[in-house]
């Protein structure tokens, strides 16, 4: 997979600022920095997406552990969402 996770960001960290660093391993195809949806205010962490898997591994070996901000980055592969996991439950309580 070609997109990245990157935690324990500095809440003052830009898409800006993780298309400039992780532009250092390749393409940058798209920078998001989770934001919560009531403040706007960043959850310290995002994901950078690159146009190719040898890019994004390279930026895990690259900047796992990196200073940014006065914080350690933790840069993993991204992983899916869990099957089924929280969110918008709805159930249909029709009957037939």
């Amino acid at each position: 997979m070609n997109k990245i996770y990157i935690g324990n960001m500095s809440y003052n960290t830009t898409e800006n600022d993780l298309t400039s660093l992780f532009g250092q391993c390749g393409n940058v195809v798209s920078a998001t920095v989770i934001k919560d949806r009531y403040t706007s205010r960043s959850k310290g962490f995002g994901f950078v997406e690159f146009d190719s898997n040898d890019s994004a591994n390279a930026a895990v070996e690259k900047f796992n552990g990196y200073d940014l901000g006065g914080r350690q980055l933790r840069v993993n592969i991204a992983t899916g969402k869990p099957e089924g996991g929280g969110g918008n439950f709805h159930r249909d309580n029709r009957r037939a």
